[in-house]
This record gives C-alpha cells, sequence and structure tokens, in this order.
C-alpha cells in the first residue's frame, strides 16, 4: 500500500505550503525579507526558504521579495517506486487548486537516486494525471533546464523531483522569474540579476542614507535597486505573476494589495545615487531602464572612467558598490590588477567615510586594492562563484 499524499488537498483550502527559491548564499537574507513582511519562516536551506502562507500574503511574498528566484507551492509529496503508482497518485492529486479547465501546463522534472529515474518517462505520467484530472488541460513537452523558465510563457510551470524514491510536486506561483521586474529591456554586457544586485545592497546594509557610487554601472542594475529600495517601491509592482490566474484568485485582494504597495512607496530623499561608466551604450541603456522603473529622477549618470571618480566631491561619506569587469567575464584587454589598484586609488582620495563593495570571483584581484576586505556574501554570478568583498569600517580590525 503506497503512502497518502501529503498535501493533496481541494481547492478549497486557503493556506499554502511555500517555498522561496534562492541563488546559493541568498537564503537567510530572504527569511530575514520575508520576516519584515510579517510572514514567519519554517525552515532555511541552501535552496531556500519554506513558509506557511495564505494567499494574500503568497501575493505580498511575490510582490516584495526583493531576493527571491521563485516561489513554489508544494501540492504533493508522496513515495513512488513504480509508473503505476506514480500515474495512480498524480491522477488523485487537486491539480483545480492551480489549474483551470483548458490550462496549459508546463514540467520540470529532475530524478535523482530514484527507481523511477527517467526524467520524460516521469513527466509523461504527471501529465496523464493532469490531463485527465482537468478538462481540456494541455501539457508541454518537458524540459528539465531552470533556465528555460527564464523565457515568458503563457504555461503553468509544474516542478516535478524525485529524491531516493519520494516525489515532490510543486506549481510555481511567480510566473517569470522575479528577477524580472519588468522595467530592464536594454542591456549592457554581463548583465547583473537584478536579485543579486538587491542581495548585494543588503548584505552591505545599505539602506538610502549615504550616497551610493556604481562606476562600472553597465545597464544600471545596482543603482536602480537602490533607488527602488530608498523609496520603498515593491520590485514586482509593474508584472503580474502566475498565481493571479489559479481559480480562485481574488483579483479585489490583489487589487488591494498593489494598491497598499503604492501607498507605502516614499518620495526621493535627496540621497545622492551616481552610475557612471566609461562605455557610453552602457549608459544610454541605465539611463531607459531607470526611466521605465521609474526612478530617474533619483540618479545621477555619467559617461567617464574611473580615473574621473570624484568621491569627496559627492560627500563626506557614502557606499561604492559595484559589478567590475574580471576576465571570466568581460575580455577587453585591459590589466585588471591595474584597474582594481586604481579603484583603491579612488577611495582613498574619497576620505575616511567612504568604504568600496564589490562581486568578485578572485580575492587575488581585491588583494590589489591595498585595503582589508571582509566577505559579506557568497553565491554564484552566472555560474562563476563569486563574492560580495566590502571594506572594513575604519577603527575595526
Amino acid at each position: 500500500m503506497h503512502k497518502p499524499l501529503k498535501g493533496d488537498v481541494g481547492p478549497t483550502l486557503v493556506s499554502f505550503d511555500a517555498f522561496a527559491v534562492t541563488a546559493p548564499g541568498l537564503a537567510p537574507l530572504v527569511a530575514r525579507e520575508l520576516t519584515t513582511m510579517g510572514i514567519v519562516p519554517r525552515a532555511v536551506s541552501d535552496a531556500g526558504v519554506a513558509f506557511d502562507a495564505d494567499a494574500e500574503s503568497l501575493l505580498r511574498a511575490n510582490l516584495w521579495s526583493r531576493m527571491s528566484s521563485r516561489v513554489l507551492v508544494r501540492l504533493a509529496t508522496f513515495e513512488a517506486r513504480d509508473f503505476a503508482t506514480l500515474e495512480k497518485l498524480a491522477t488523485r492529486m487537486s491539480w483545480g487548486r492551480v489549474l483551470a479547465p483548458g490550462s496549459l501546463a508546463r514540467l520540470r522534472v529532475t530524478c535523482r537516486k530514484s527507481r523511477l529515474y527517467h526524467s520524460d518517462a516521469v513527466a509523461e505520467r504527471i501529465a496523464r494525471g493532469i490531463e485527465r484530472s482537468i478538462k481540456g488541460a494541455r501539457v508541454e513537452a518537458h524540459s528539465p533546464d531552470e533556465e528555460d523558465a527564464d523565457v515568458a510563457t503563457a504555461a503553468q510551470l509544474i516542478v516535478v523531483r524525485f529524491d531516493h524514491d519520494q516525489c515532490t510536486i510543486s506549481a510555481d506561483s511567480s510566473g517569470e522569474l522575479l528577477h524580472r521586474r519588468g522595467w530592464r529591456q536594454a542591456i549592457a554586457k554581463a548583465p547583473l540579476r537584478e536579485t543579486l544586485a538587491a542581495a548585494m545592497l543588503t548584505a552591505c546594509e545599505w539602506t538610502g542614507e549615504v550616497p551610493l557610487v556604481d562606476p562600472f554601472c553597465g545597464s544600471g542594475t545596482i543603482g536602480i535597486e537602490a533607488a527602488l529600495i530608498a523609496r520603498n517601491i515593491a520590485p514586482g509592482l509593474h508584472r503580474t505573476f502566475a498565481l493571479e490566474q489559479w481559480p480562485g484568485h481574488d483579483a479585489v485582494e490583489a487589487t488591494r494589495v498593489r494598491a497598499d504597495a503604492r501607498a507605502a512607496m516614499r518620495p526621493s530623499n535627496g540621497v545622492h545615487i551616481v552610475l557612471t561608466d566609461r562605455d557610453a551604450g552602457a549608459c544610454e541603456a541605465t539611463q531607459a531602464n531607470a526611466e521605465r522603473a521609474g526612478v530617474l529622477d533619483d540618479i545621477a549618470i555619467a559617461q567617464q572612467p574611473l580615473s574621473e571618480t570624484d568621491l569627496a566631491a559627492i560627500g563626506e561619506a557614502g557606499l561604492v558598490l559595484t559589478n567590475p569587469p574580471y576576465g571570466l567575464r568581460v575580455s577587453d584587454g585591459a590589466d585588471l590588477r591595474s584597474l582594481f589598484a586604481r579603484m583603491g586609488d579612488v577611495l582613498r582620495a574619497g576620505g575616511k567615510g567612504w568604504r568600496l563593495a564589490m562581486l568578485v570571483p578572485d580575492k587575488q584581484l581585491s588583494a590589489q586594492l591595498r585595503i582589508p576586505m571582509d566577505t559579506r556574501l557568497r553565491t554564484s554570478n552566472g555560474g562563476i562563484a563569486v563574492t560580495v568583498e566590502m571594506t572594513r569600517a575604519k577603527g575595526t580590525r
């Protein structure tokens, strides 16, 4: 006899077993972020943060999370060691919670150390369960690639994970990955995801009280995220989420949640956010993105090389936060060691009140600054292991 399905509940239940998926190293930051929303994390792991949510808090988590990649809702967990059991249990599931008649679903299946190890065959049985349960439902071809979900699609993503014969089936409540805020359409070389930019700002404890400078702004991601934080603008305010297509979704409540978010926006406090880049195309991309994000008036953009950065002219204290060029990401023939050494000179010229934080794949590069640095965050960027390094506050060891 098979074990009962955990989480296999009817569509009228308003509670969700939710999981905020994060990039490596970001889960503790997201746990604190959820707490500030009034959502109590249930468990924190390397992959993300588990929490219980009702429909309203699930929407708020999607709307307000600056650092989560997506928010999943667990539909069922059960043991299956043969395809007959898998198909039977998949047919029993309450797919009506997330799929309406005529819906299009898309499966992403991974199998690890299980008797059912063939992901395409698993997807075939899950698809049959969906199509038998939901009238007119269709299921797209299975793709195991996480990045396929980075493409806009009307299909509801269903995530199936087999691990030691335990099958966990979840529905994606987000739709497009949450770093897609909707404002970044102009992209410079080696773009930084918005979620990582927000994590860098959070790890460095920047709250909008001191100036922020990014001398390698690219498409402006760090500075625009900083402006959104300073003005308390919800990162998902201008986009929709997959959960808004679910049966039983309360559109009136969603309108109220978004209205609350708009009411929580703050006017500009006048803090200096200065974004520069030597590349004219990058500056143009930054301006276009900032305008779409509604924060163009909150930032200053200038085309100039690093050597022309005058921190002292901006203020007595502040934070230089950047994703500088490095050999694995951009190859333009520049002497990176000299570039990093010059950055150290710029910081020292700014005065004792200035600190520097940056994303680096190799501490030998940050050593060229000749300034003590501490690691604030370990994560990955474009599949490359990176750290956020930050200079120590004056007077600390």
